[in-house]
């Protein structure tokens, strides 16, 4: 029976779990057995179907087991504990945890934590301020237990209700809590005996480096603040007292960040004055003396939002100092192992964000440039500084040199879970790049672990069932949900047929192949069906990307310079998740309605030759329908629709079309199109009909903006890509789709040996239809020479001019405004190493780096990505070519 139950554990089955285990129980009366039941009962409730009225039954089993043999293992009393908290029986938890079984938790202090937690969420707040108090007193850096304890003092129980519906990937970066209810000498009274608690805690661990006693004294302070009673004084002195002991820790800034945001402008511009005047007084070590620098220059131009008010010349005055701080104190660091952080590092960062700033404030293409130098330059000296390597990753993507961002990512060395949490630094940008090898390789290595996991999760489910560690099986349970739900993975199944459907729409016999492959597109209709009803987690690890790009859907820098605070607003997950659903409704639409289109195109050929045996109506019906669901995901009706298409006949583009959907829109008609020559319902009551119409419009779309999109890019080899994205999407996808239903009618044009002599060509009996394919061939040939052209123009201009036309961004000949002052720095420290003061590795390493190999490793990133493209136009422009030669034959 354990076998069986083994079983269902690996197939999720909770319900046939419990039965399975109670049978076990009833045979031989172990308590695993029952524990195992109760767990499984958890799970349904948590993870599956079941209501909480369930949750009564595992109480029962426990408590009846409980009378007759009491319980014998720590785990087992969690369980049991868990199950009275989640049905609100916060006395009944009490009072087991108090009785005899309370002594199987052999950790005092674990004890408590539990004790003081039910004793707040029944609302006994004066026992539970005395439980976390006595925590404290043992562990006084324990900050959970000093909120806990804060809370409990002034009755508000917001923190409890928070962890029950807060995100563990992405927790609030600020405390929540209610204004207290309290009267005013109540509130003062109990603020009164939490001083007198963190005073006490202070004295004690005086000579420790102990953080959460001084830590609290501020959020003290911050509490009276949101209750009116706050003193800007107290609290600015609190930060200052904090900065005395802790300001050379890389942890500083984040620490008071929370207590910074409820002073007005002036409090804060007067608590920088303060901090630097006890900065000057301060006597350290040259090593606490540079984390005390760089703890003011955060303060400053972060968290008080100077990095947006200054001006342009006061941030590059500032990066400048920032480097020369950098510079000056990398002999500290020389005795260090290459592996380990070096002393500093945070100011590099600090230099490109600043760097990139004043890029978007300007579009100076310099600045980015100055800044990927200042990066690589960090990297050469030690090459293991990972937030360098996600900055230059993202900076690469958006110069478009996506095949060095690509190697950045790699460099990474991201593997197992991690794949989960920061894939999405570079999924994106391959998403919309020709580089099909590599976006290939990411898509199978992280679905190939998503499904190794899902695999190895039964297993270790059913081990933490036989270690009997019943929280863990819990845990792995809502894990491998969580990853289930995951928004990534959803992304990375629905793309990666799309990535095989665009490698092969150049051979329709082979995309056909692949679309009996994937059952015709059925199964991603049936995916599409199920997004909607899916709740998705969203996994990604935010804190690491930059402050320009907070998600991946974001990118300030593509926009007109706004005077937003440094940190981004709260992510709306609500809004982000209604977004990616529609997308990834779109997406799974799509394999279906290629197979259909060219169903269709070959239908609409075939009706002209054959009377009977026709296919069409079933195609053409089916096609209809998903081209209504598609407009709906566009936000309109089919009608409606259509209407939006036979609009841009004009030739001005509709104010419902963008460049953030105009792949969809065009996508739309090529499958609109496909659909209008198997239908009789777009024919006009002239008679003329509009399917060459349709045709025509979609050939002028297509050329249109093929043909704007790569005009419109700057010659400058650092400039922003986000065109020529749009190109290459052009290009593979609408494109690429609407060449399958040309090459569709074609092939259908053939008669077989047997009927060519009674039928003839149906090419020669469908006119209009003849004329829209040889136009389209015409057409998209010289759209596609004419991008070939300018790529090639590109790749013929000499190594040594594109070297110096990135280099001349940063060389000041004369002018102090714009990029390049750090860069100066950087070239005359190089030419001035010493190499008795910074130690053989960085001298070396300083020695061995060129700003020449960074230019010419940007030049040649961004040309591969262009020569990729060049190739897919070349496949697709040999295809156009033999369909050519076809119709000459016709």
């Amino acid at each position: 029976m354990m076998g069986l139950f083994n079983c269902y554990v690996r197939e999720y089955s909770f319900v046939k779990q419990q039965q399975t285990a109670i049978k076990m129980y009833k045979l031989v009366g172990e308590e695993r057995f029952l524990l195992w039941a109760v767990c499984s009962i958890q799970l349904q409730v948590l993870c599956g179907n079941g209501e909480d009225k369930l949750l009564f039954l595992a109480e029962g089993l426990l408590k009846k087991h409980v009378a007759s043999h009491s319980l014998h293992e720590p785990e087992a009393l969690m369980i049991y504990i868990s199950i009275l908290e989640r049905q609100s029986k916060f006395g009944d938890a009490l009072e087991i945890l108090s009785g005899k079984l309370g002594s199987l938790l052999m950790i005092e202090v674990d004890k408590l934590r539990m004790q003081g937690r039910l004793l707040a969420r029944a609302g006994d707040y004066t026992a539970a301020a005395d439980i976390f108090h006595k925590i404290l007193e043992s562990c006084p850096d324990d900050w959970e237990c000093f909120l806990h304890y804060l809370g409990c003092l002034l009755e508000d129980g917001s923190i409890w209700c928070d962890e029950a519906v807060n995100d563990p990937v992405h927790p609030p970066k600020f405390v929540s809590c209610k204004v207290s209810h309290l009267t005013d000498e109540q509130f003062d009274s109990r603020i009164s005996i939490a001083s007198a608690c963190v005073q006490k805690l202070q004295a004690d661990t005086v000579n420790n480096l102990i953080r959460g006693p001084y830590l609290a004294a501020i959020e003290i302070e911050r509490r009276k603040h949101l209750c009116g009673k706050g003193n800007d004084d107290n609290l600015m002195d609190g930060i200052v007292q904090y900065f005395c002991r802790f300001g050379h820790l890389a942890c500083f800034t984040s620490d008071v960040e929370i207590f910074v945001e409820v002073l007005t402008t002036d409090k804060k511009t007067e608590l920088l004055e303060k901090l630097m005047k006890t900065s000057d007084t301060l006597s350290a070590s040259p090593t606490k003396t540079l984390g005390l620098s760089i703890s003011l220059f955060k303060i400053k131009q972060l968290l008080l939002g100077e990095m947006f008010k200054s001006s342009a010349s006061d941030l590059e005055a500032s990066c400048v100092q920032m480097f020369e701080m950098y510079c000056k104190n990398l002999p500290l660091s020389k005795d260090l192992d290459p592996q380990e952080g070096m002393h500093g590092e945070e100011l590099l960062s600090m230099i490109c964000n600043i760097l990139v700033q004043l890029f978007w404030r300007t579009k100076n293409a310099g600045y980015l440039v100055e800044a990927i130098m200042v990066l690589e330059f960090g990297l050469a000296i030690r090459r293991y500084v990972s937030q360098y390597k996600i900055l230059l990753l993202h900076l690469y993507s958006h110069c478009g040199a996506l095949s060095v961002a690509h190697e950045w990512y790699k460099s990474l060395d991201v593997k197992n879970i991690l794949m989960e949490s920061i894939l999405h630094h570079i999924l994106p940008q391959m998403l919309v790049s020709p580089l099909w090898i590599e976006l290939n390789n990411l898509l199978k290595d992280y679905l190939r672990f998503m499904d190794d996991h899902f695999r190895e999760s039964a297993d270790l489910t059913f081990l933490a069932y036989r270690h009997r560690n019943y929280s863990k099986v819990i845990e792995f349970v809502q894990f491998k949900d969580r990853l289930q739900h995951s928004s990534q993975y959803l992304v990375a199944r629905v793309e990666t047929p799309i990535l095989q459907l665009k490698q092969n729409a150049d051979n329709i016999e082979e995309e056909e192949g692949v679309l009996q492959d994937l059952k015709c597109g059925f199964h991603f209709l049936e995916l599409s069906k199920e997004v909607g009803s899916k709740s998705l987690t969203f996994n990604e690890d935010l804190q690491s990307r930059p402050w320009w790009t907070p998600t991946s859907e974001k990118n300030y820098l593509l926009g007109p310079f706004e005077g937003i605070s440094y940190y981004p607003r709260e992510i709306l997950t609500e809004d982000r998740e209604t977004s990616l659903k529609r997308d990834i409704e779109k997406k799974s639409l799509l394999p279906r309605m290629i197979y259909l289109s060219i169903q269709s195109a070959s239908a609409s050929i075939k009706e002209h030759v054959e009377v009977n045996g026709s296919v069409t109506p079933d195609i053409t019906s089916e096609l209809k329908l998903l081209l209504e669901c598609y407009a709906q995901l566009l936000g309109f009706s089919l009608t409606e629709a259509i209407e939006v298409v036979m609009g841009f006949s004009n030739g001005e583009r509709s104010c419902v079309v963008s460049d953030s959907n105009l792949i969809d829109w065009l996508n739309f008609t090529v499958f609109l199109n496909a659909w209008s020559l198997s239908s009789q319902e777009l024919v006009h009551p002239d008679g003329n009909g509009c399917r060459p119409r349709i045709w025509n419009i979609l050939d002028s779309l297509l050329e249109k903006y093929i043909l704007e999109k790569f005009r419109s890019v700057e010659p400058q080899l650092c400039s922003p890509w986000t065109d020529i994205e749009l190109l290459m999407q052009l290009v593979t996808e609408p494109l690429a789709w609407h060449g399958l239903v040309i090459r569709s009618c074609l092939r259908s044009c053939f008669p077989s040996s047997k009927k060519k002599k009674k039928s003839g060509s149906a090419y020669q009996s469908s006119s209009n239809l003849a004329h829209a394919i040889t136009d389209s061939v015409v057409h998209l040939s010289h759209v596609l020479e004419d991008v070939m052209k300018w790529i090639s123009e590109w790749n013929r201009r000499p190594e040594d001019e594109n070297l110096e036309n990135i280099l001349f961004l940063l060389h000041k000949d004369g002018h102090n405004d714009g990029p390049g002052k750090v860069f100066h720095i950087l070239e005359t420290f190089i030419s001035s190493v010493n190499d008795g003061e910074l130690g053989d590795r960085i001298s070396q390493s300083l020695k061995s780096w060129s700003p020449v190999d960074v230019a010419r490793k940007m030049m040649t990133g961004k040309l591969k990505v262009l020569m990729e493209f060049s190739a897919i136009c070349e496949s697709k422009l040999k295809l156009l070519q033999s369909m050519k030669q076809q119709i000459a034959q016709l």
